[in-house]
């Protein structure tokens, strides 16, 4: 994937690893290139949410404690779905404010917290915007490298 900041073409390579145990491996193998970590949680799943910090901060911090971090919260159109927010409150739970996810993003000094909806195509294009040039400001201090990977 490529992307265009302020007249410059940076090369994307982002590596989906989810949270199985199937993807374990891949990530111990991706780790070491990354630039950019891309953390993804559910709006609609608050047990989503509470991974960020119960499992994939202390990888990061362990695997490649010096990349950069994006917090992202996924499935945005379902904050406000009726029967999401039915199933959630019979279990005492609610969706996942702008608010929370801010908040979680300072808390885990996150460059940036970005929402979006795979489902109506919303803040995709800003979140790989963000990712890129994120690393353009880090390959600026480096100089070494000229594509972008992104976990």
């Amino acid at each position: 994937m490529k992307v265009k900041i302020k007249n410059q073409i940076v090369q994307l390579h982002v590596l989906d690893t989810a949270g199985s145990e199937d993807y374990a491996r891949l990530r111990l193998l991706a780790y070491p290139d990354t630039n950019v970590v891309v953390i993804c949680f559910s709006i609609s799943d608050p047990l989503s949410y509470r991974s960020v910090t119960q499992t994939w901060l202390p990888d990061i911090n362990l695997n490649c404690p010096k990349a950069p971090i994006l917090l992202v919260g996924t499935k945005s159109d379902l904050r406000n779905n009726k029967e999401v927010l039915e199933k959630l409150k019979e279990k005492h739970l609610s969706t996942i404010n702008q608010q929370q996810g801010l908040a979680l993003a300072k808390q885990i000094k996150a460059a940036g917290y970005f929402e979006c909806s795979s489902m109506h195509q919303e803040g995709l294009d800003e979140i790989f915007e963000k990712a890129a040039h994120t690393f353009l400001q880090r390959k600026k201090r480096a100089r070494s490298k000229k594509h972008c990977i992104i976990l």
